[in-house]
């Protein structure tokens, strides 16, 4: 390991190349845990002041369009991840050129991705939630909100791509002490656009990207002044086309997975927003805590595309076997302690969250919870297993997954929600993801470097 790559294994980076697997993945994970929890409360503070100063009619404009939303948001952070995958291998292979040039290379494709997503949403927002039967009384609310955050989607974009490449080195722990800041500041602002300017919904969405754009100037900052190895030269921007076809590959291929899963979600909405405005407002409010809930398992992901990653530019294919045992373990232990958590607590959640007192609100929003629950086990060995193919280099399996979810949906939309309403609204993604994770599973311990990793004489205690 050279002089570059030791220094850099102080805290606050995490060394996933050796040692105890497990601790390494918590250790890792637990700053992760905490990002996505801070990255939460930029919509459900949002929600929640919306709800509770806006009232039912504001909570559901912002849920309306809350699908195109994750829609954005799960582009731009596919092509974010994806880009980073390609900078910890080269990172896990010792090879600092080629990661210079990867650093690069993703600049260069995050802005131009970016501008694309901010001129075709600009064009079809509106269209689309006409299309998605918003009601009409909330539709201009929607947009407001929404046409703020798509306008800025290149900060949201250098959020990510940021922390994804300070990931890529193992530095977890600095994306979450931006977030944190970013995360107060976005509810300072949230407040004072809300309820002093009466700046209505859209004060949330313009209180959301000025918090992120604070958190990407700290982060520039950071790598600017402390790893200088993922700062790129004038010479690391020259064009590789291999390099280009690889992070373009990997990085659409992990954007698309996104989009295709969030546009089964925009799909689904659909068929949400045929149900009432009531029933709106409660879904929201159930969403924003799924999400909530969700975090530990997202956080282990984000740490098992790391760790596969570098241990496969490492050539450490043992490691890997293992890691995702003790990922598939750590899912069923969590899983069991949210779905107990839910049974107690779900209403009181649902109303703390949405501000209302709607019988149709806290019933919806409760029941959705409860149900889903006991199911994040699977969603978690879903998750797991897709981000290690990732890791791998894989491209088209995981893709494939996220073309059954988007199928799956429009099945339920078409056929069953009209007939058992906000039920299979419900039970719409757990029965998918059970088919997905089935197929992500056999494609993982079927692929070639996996199944050969018997061979592999690393340690990997």
């Amino acid at each position: 390991m050279n002089i570059m790559k030791k220094k850099l294994f102080f805290y606050p980076n995490v060394d996933l190349l050796h040692g105890s697997i497990f601790q390494s993945l918590i250790i890792f994970s637990i700053p992760l845990f905490i990002s996505n929890m801070f990255q939460q409360l930029y919509n459900t503070i949002d929600t929640m002041i919306v709800g509770n100063y806006l009232g039912d009619a504001s909570l559901a404009a912002i849920g309306a369009c809350s699908s195109i939303y994750e829609l954005l948001v799960g582009f731009a952070l596919g092509i974010g991840n994806g880009l980073a995958i390609v900078t910890a291998r080269s990172f896990g292979s010792d090879d600092m050129t080629l990661l210079k040039k990867s650093v690069a290379s993703s600049i260069i494709i995050g802005i131009i991705s970016s501008l694309a997503i901010t001129i075709m949403g600009s064009i079809a927002l509106y269209p689309l939630l006409q299309l998605l039967h918003t009601p009409t009384e909330i539709i201009q609310e929607a947009y407001r909100y929404i046409s703020v955050v798509t306008l800025f989607i290149i900060i949201m974009f250098a959020y990510n791509l940021c922390a994804g490449l300070m990931r890529a080195i193992g530095n977890s722990v600095m994306p979450l002490v931006f977030l944190i800041i970013s995360s107060c500041l976005n509810m300072i602002l949230d407040i004072l656009f809300i309820t002093k300017f009466n700046m209505g919904v859209m004060g949330a969405g313009i209180a959301t990207v000025i918090s992120q754009g604070f958190s990407v100037i700290l982060c520039i900052i950071y790598i600017w002044k402390k790893t200088k190895i993922l700062i790129p030269q004038k010479e690391h921007f020259k064009m590789d086309k291999e390099l280009y076809k690889e992070l373009l590959g990997q990085g659409f291929s992990m954007g698309f997975m996104g989009s295709i899963v969030s546009a089964g979600s925009v799909i689904l909405q659909y068929g949400i927003n045929n149900l009432g405005t009531l029933t709106i407002a409660g879904h929201t409010a159930a969403r924003k805590l799924y999400m909530f809930f969700n975090m530990p398992f997202s956080a282990m992901s984000l740490a098992i595309s790391t760790f596969v990653s570098q241990n496969k530019g490492a050539n450490q294919g043992k490691r890997i076997r293992q890691a995702l045992k003790y990922a598939y373990m750590y899912d069923i232990v969590i899983a069991s302690i949210v779905t107990v958590i839910l049974l107690l607590f779900a209403t009181n959640f649902i109303q703390f969250i949405s501000g209302s007192n709607e019988a149709t609100v806290l019933y919806n929003g409760s029941l959705y919870l409860k149900i889903v629950g006991p199911f994040y086990a699977v969603l978690g060995i879903l998750i797991q297993t897709r981000y290690a193919l990732q890791g791998l280099g894989q491209k088209m399996l995981p893709l494939i997954s996220s073309i059954i979810e988007f199928v799956g949906k429009i099945i339920f939309v078409i056929i069953l929600i009209p007939r058992f309403q906000y039920l299979a609204v419900i039970f719409c993604e757990p029965i998918i993801w059970c088919v997905m994770t089935l197929q992500l599973v056999y494609s993982f311990y079927t692929n070639s470097f996996i199944k050969n990793a018997g061979n592999d004489n690393n340690s990997f205690n």
